[in-house]
């Protein structure tokens, strides 16, 4: 059997042809490609704006500047996501604090969130980062409704999850990044996510003040817009400090082609989920499905009390999984300004056990059978 990672990008002629016609454009940095990308992505996902930026970094960089947090406020997330999630608070000076997962779903506990608010006065937090883990919706919902209790603002991580959704209070279908909860969504198109850019990332609003201020930040705060004086069409104002995070027309050109591919993608991501469950069910605990929520599947994550085991032996059959994520609270960086004696039981747990199988649209059935095979094989003792 050939190699099976966990994750894949597949890129098809049409992605290739639509980057090579770009190569011979006019633009290949910030031209038209990434308003067609952006005003095709907004459509996908149902969200006034948005802004490309090179990876979801900058996004989650970006987002918290422009929502205005500033040194030393403090925004609560889940220590169960890559450390960006984290890290971009840090960027702007701020404090993270961590709230614990669900036992059985792996998103951000409402609940230990709320604990964690309630607990300390008034005003003591600015925000709420929640991740769309492994590709299944937060019930925003839920936490917009906290957060309005206590004047704090959103940012949705959706990386792993443009397709996924939840269904509101009020029967209506929420696509992951429309903002209708959150302030700001963010996604990502590394290669191993759903949509493949080499690198890159979308932020989405349906503020329009807040989509000028991520448009400014990420162009060095840099405009040609609303000046005074006609000095020229040479002439630019750098209004704000920011940052050069701009995408390209090249990726952009890419990130058309594979949007238009996601729903298709989405689906037999659920295929090769299901199949999994099918084979799982009452044998090997995976990722809870909370009612009314559509899991995009960006990962397939089992718990196993072997998990180290497991890994290595799935490795000798050419069978590459993944750990997503090493809690955040506990990596060296954090643990040296004071997060290693915080008390994430769940998590932590979590973390002891967890295992990503190989998850994406071109792993064929034959391959998936082959996983299934050697994960009970050994799952099973036999």
């Amino acid at each position: 059997m050939k190699s099976i990672p966990y994750g894949r990008q597949h890129i098809d002629q049409d992605d290739i042809d639509a980057v090579v016609k770009t190569l011979t454009a006019d633009f290949l940095t910030q031209g038209p490609k990434v308003k067609e990308f952006e005003d095709k992505f907004a459509q996908y996902v149902g969200a006034k704006y948005a802004v490309a930026v090179n990876n979801a970094t900058s996004g989650l960089h970006l987002a918290v500047l422009a929502l205005d947090l500033k040194e030393g406020e403090r925004v609560i997330t889940t220590p169960i996501t890559f450390a960006a999630s984290a890290n971009c608070v840090r960027f702007a000076g701020g404090e993270v604090w961590f709230a614990d997962i669900e036992v059985d779903s792996y998103i951000l506990s409402l609940e230990s969130t709320r604990k964690l608010i309630e607990s300390k006065p008034k005003g003591f937090f600015k925000g709420i980062i929640p991740v769309d883990f492994a590709g299944l919706p937060v019930d925003l919902e839920a936490f917009r409704n906290l957060a309005n209790q206590h004047g704090l603002w959103i940012i949705e991580d959706a990386c792993h999850a443009p397709g996924g959704h939840f269904t509101d209070s009020k029967g209506q279908k929420q696509m992951c990044g429309n903002c209708n909860y959150a302030d700001v969504g963010i996604f990502s198109f590394h290669p191993v996510k759903h949509i493949a850019c080499g690198e890159g990332g979308m932020i989405t609003t349906n503020s329009e003040k807040l989509y000028k201020k991520l448009a400014s930040l990420r162009t060095h705060g840099i405009t040609k817009e609303n000046m005074s004086e006609d000095h020229g069409g040479w002439f630019y104002e750098m209004q704000e400090l920011g940052f050069n995070y701009r995408l390209t027309d090249i990726q952009s050109a890419l990130g058309i082609t594979q949007l238009a591919k996601n729903a298709q993608g989405v689906i037999r991501r659920n295929q090769i989920a299901t199949a999994y469950k099918k084979a799982f069910v009452g044998k090997i605990k995976f990722q809870d499905l909370p009612e009314n929520s559509y899991n995009a599947h960006h990962l397939f994550i089992i718990e196993v009390e072997n998990r180290k085991e497991l890994y290595d032996y799935l490795r000798t059959h050419n069978i590459f999984t993944q750990i997503h994520y090493i809690p955040v609270h506990t990596l060296p960086y954090y643990k040296s300004i004071g997060y290693g004696d915080a008390n994430l039981k769940y998590s932590e747990d979590y973390y002891s056990k967890c295992i990503s199988l190989p998850m994406y649209p071109t792993l064929s059935d034959e391959e998936q059978t082959y996983v299934i095979e050697k994960v009970l094989k050994l799952v099973n003792g036999k």
